[in-house]
């Protein structure tokens, strides 16, 4: 039997937010981050028409292992006992109907879990895939690589767990009072036993819960690490050969593997004291429960068929012990993924939220002046405007501007290790938990600061933080040697939207010179491209990136470096094709190639984070020395500045 659990959404849109048609399907919410324990209970909440089913089928699931002992002993005694064939005949029917509910309900009782299941892990990956697209590229500043990969995987499968043990726990535990009100009826004292013990075992058992807690929550920690170091090591791979730095990097990774697998070792010891422990308090339970029963028969207080009843609860009543135990391990490692996932999800939104700007509106800000305050950088409306930089800084930091992201200083340290024994002392951790909480108190309040403020880059006049920032990505686009290439078919790397005819399509790989990585992929447009582009050079890689942003086509597009990984002959081709791409559309390129800089319609000398002299790229040549030194490096009296399709001329003369 297949069953798939249904098409579920992260967030539940707001007012300002309407829902879009996929949206519109089975929402998840908006997640309690309050605490592990009301993410926890808002998790249970999401799916109450799975939760009930699943504790509903799993109590018929157990009524026939409560009732059989109950059924059994009323046949011996009235049936066997009493010499009453009717009365047997009609007691092994009943116990027949039951015994087929509670393989029919076991049937749905598995459906039903697997797939609240998959919609609790499931619905993980959504929740944090849409932390990770509202937050960009904040999150990886707030929270480790490998703490949000961890709370998108492993993280998601205690959640599925925990749903699952929940309605399991609920059919236990109603049986359990079943039984306890059989054995009252039968014999008074026995089912106090059975009423006040199995709790009492629970209380005791708690105690072992927190530092089992402990153990999972260090090696829960030193996992995230570990995968960050991973993720790391994987990215920077081909610099730490050229270095020669594999070794080294390496042996941390083994050290830090070793404390990964100490500390699971040790979540494992405490894992299984735990559970030894509920095996042997519910053998001593069953055994008390018996003795006291044949006490029972000894005295005459109990009948041979009622000795059998009882016979076969002591046996019943280890499985609800037993999921009861089971029940606090798990909810333990939740309280852990949960305390996590909160870390993640958590994560305040530091952009404010105004509402949504008119279409009409919108195309007319797109039309407008673009202004850095900070800079005093102005752009005029559909030209094609170059920033030169001597400080690669102080253009990054122009860029990250325009395009409203938060400086690289916007983050917190990260997570500790909570591991007096090998890592440290107490006053060690104490004083980097303050300094976490300090971090996270002083980002809070920037984020408040910063809702109430001017962002300082205006367009068309309005400041960007005037806009929602989905409307502001609409408007501004920014392409750094940061972009990533996915995986999949070339089509879907130059237009990942599918919203290009092959015309459009074309138009944008031959403006970024790009023909080559077309012709080199079996397939054409649905030729395969491998994880971040492997397969294609740094240059190929580069001109893909600068094709998928023209084809974006965006109102303003903020280039970084466009062409610092090709050759001279690409780049030229490149300078060329792009200033007839983009003709009506404002661009600003941040550059300090001369072929580029020759196509400039206007051209920003920056310094000091300033500009300082603004003018075309010949008359900056002619004028400004400071600009000549940036841009030629070189004496300006006999450099040459190279002019596509002409005659180089010498950096103080001015081009025709």
């Amino acid at each position: 039997m297949r069953d798939f659990p249904p098409t579920v959404t992260a967030w539940t849109p707001s007012a300002d937010y309407p829902p879009t048609d996929s949206t519109a399907r089975r929402s998840i919410g908006v997640p309690d981050t309050q605490g592990p324990v009301r993410f926890l209970w808002w998790l249970l909440r999401q799916q109450p028409d799975l939760v009930l089913a699943g504790c509903l089928c799993s109590l018929l699931w157990m009524l026939p292992a409560a009732l059989t002992p109950w059924i059994l002993g009323r046949a011996i005694d009235e049936g066997i006992l009493g010499g009453d064939g009717g009365r047997l005949g009609t007691w092994l029917l009943v116990l027949l109907l039951v015994t087929l509910l509670g393989g029919a309900s076991g049937v749905f009782y598995h459906t039903v879990v697997v797939r609240s299941w998959l919609v609790a892990s499931y619905g993980q990956t959504f929740l944090v895939t849409h932390q990770g697209v509202r937050l960009g590229h904040v999150l990886p500043r707030r929270a480790a690589t490998g703490e949000v990969l961890s709370v998108n995987g492993s993280d998601g499968d205690q959640f599925g767990h925990f749903v699952e043990i929940v309605s399991r726990l609920v059919g236990n535990v109603v049986a359990y009072a079943l039984v306890a009100v059989i054995v009252l009826q039968v014999s008074v004292p026995l089912g106090l036993v059975v009423l006040l013990v199995a709790p009492l075992l629970v209380v005791v058992s708690s105690v072992l819960l927190r530092p089992l807690a402990a153990a999972q929550t260090r090696e829960r920690a030193r996992d995230s690490e570990l995968t960050s170091m991973a993720t790391d090591i994987v990215a920077g791979l081909r610099i730490l050969r050229g270095i020669g730095g594999e070794r080294t990097f390496g042996d941390n990774y083994a050290r830090q593997s070793q404390r990964v697998r100490r500390a699971g070792v040790r979540s494992g010891a405490w894992g299984a004291f735990v559970e030894a422990v509920g095996v042997l308090l519910s053998g001593l339970f069953v055994v008390v429960l018996m003795v006291l029963g044949v006490d029972r028969v000894r005295a005459g207080d109990l009948q041979v068929g009622e000795l059998v009843t009882f016979l076969g609860y002591a046996l019943f009543l280890v499985q609800p012990i037993r999921v009861v135990f089971e029940a606090a391990q798990q909810l333990t490692r939740s309280l852990v993924a949960a305390r996590r996932t909160v870390g993640v999800l958590g994560t305040p939104d530091p952009w404010p939220r105004p509402a949504l700007v008119a279409p009409e509106e919108l195309e007319r800000l797109g039309r407008g002046e673009l202004v850095d305050v900070a800079s005093g950088l102005r752009v005029r409306p559909g030209r094609l405007t170059m920033v030169v930089a001597a400080v690669p800084d102080d253009a990054a930091a122009l860029a990250d501007r325009l395009g409203r992201y938060l400086p690289a200083a916007d983050g917190v340290p990260g997570e500790e290790d909570d591991d007096e024994d090998e890592d440290g002392d107490r006053r060690a951790l104490a004083l980097a938990r303050r300094e976490r909480a300090a971090a996270r108190a002083r980002l809070e309040r920037a984020d408040q600061e910063r809702a109430l403020a001017p962002w300082g880059v205006t367009l068309g006049g309005v400041d960007l933080a005037r806009l929602p920032m989905e409307q502001v990505r609409r408007l501004v686009l920014v392409s750094d040697a940061g972009a990533q290439v996915f995986s999949g078919t070339l089509q879907e790397a130059v237009d990942p939207h599918d919203r290009l005819d092959h015309a459009a399509a074309e138009a944008a790989l031959r403006s970024a010179a790009a023909e080559d990585v077309y012709d080199v992929l079996p397939g054409g447009w649905q030729g395969r491209l491998e994880e971040r582009g492997r397969g294609l050079s740094g240059g190929q890689r580069q001109r893909l990136v600068l094709a998928r942003a023209l084809a974006a086509d965006p109102p303003v597009l903020v280039l970084v470096e466009p062409t610092s990984a090709v050759d001279a002959h690409t780049e030229a081709l490149v300078a060329a094709r792009l200033p007839g791409h983009r003709r009506g559309r404002t661009t600003v390129v941040v550059t300090a190639s001369p072929l580029l800089l020759h196509h400039a319609d206007d051209v920003a000398l920056l310094d000091a984070g300033r500009v300082v002299a603004t003018g075309t790229h010949e008359e900056l040549v002619t004028r400004d020395p400071d600009y000549r030194r940036t841009v030629l490096r070189g004496d300006p009296a006999t450099d040459t500045v190279p002019v596509p399709g002409g005659t180089p001329v010498l950096a103080g003369e001015v081009t025709p």
